[in-house]
């Protein structure tokens, strides 16, 4: 979903309520602080999934980062000779 502004154009996400089991002390402490705990849970996850997606896809390259590195050490660099520093 897009919405349209005179200045800039935003991007929102389209949000779905859900239930979540919390500690209770936590909570009241974050709630007490103001803290949104809509969007502090909702970043977090955002990062727990980013952080996932990456170590996934690190797993799935592996292969291919150690036979770059295996050409590189016997090969050197491509373009290697044509480097100025």
């Amino acid at each position: 979903m897009m919405i349209h502004d005179s200045s800039f154009i935003q991007k929102k996400a389209l949000k779905k309520a859900t239930n979540l089991t919390l500690n209770h002390e936590v909570l009241a402490e974050a709630k007490e602080l103001g803290i949104n705990i809509s969007k502090a849970c909702d970043e977090f996850l955002a990062s727990l999934v980013k952080q996932e997606k990456e170590r996934r896809w690190k797993l799935e390259n592996t292969e291919f980062f150690s036979s770059y590195n295996q050409t590189v050490e016997k090969e050197g660099l491509p373009l290697d000779g044509w480097r100025s520093f």
